[in-house]
């Protein structure tokens, strides 16, 4: 299973329009969306959200 920032990096890319394995910068194109991901997830303690969830299973 892939991490869920890439997929959500991976989504962002793909909504934009952009191919995602494209290289941008010697990397894939999808990594460029990482900085947005990161300040989404951060919004909602996306990693508090799933320990919590994890404690609970």
């Amino acid at each position: 299973m892939k991490d869920p920032r890439e997929l959500a990096a991976r989504a962002l890319c793909r909504k934009a329009g952009n191919p995602e394995n494209t290289k941008f910068e010697g990397k894939p194109m999808w990594t460029s969306y990482l900085d947005e991901v990161e300040t989404v997830l951060a919004a909602v303690n996306y990693d508090e959200l799933v320990a919590s969830l994890a404690k609970k299973a």
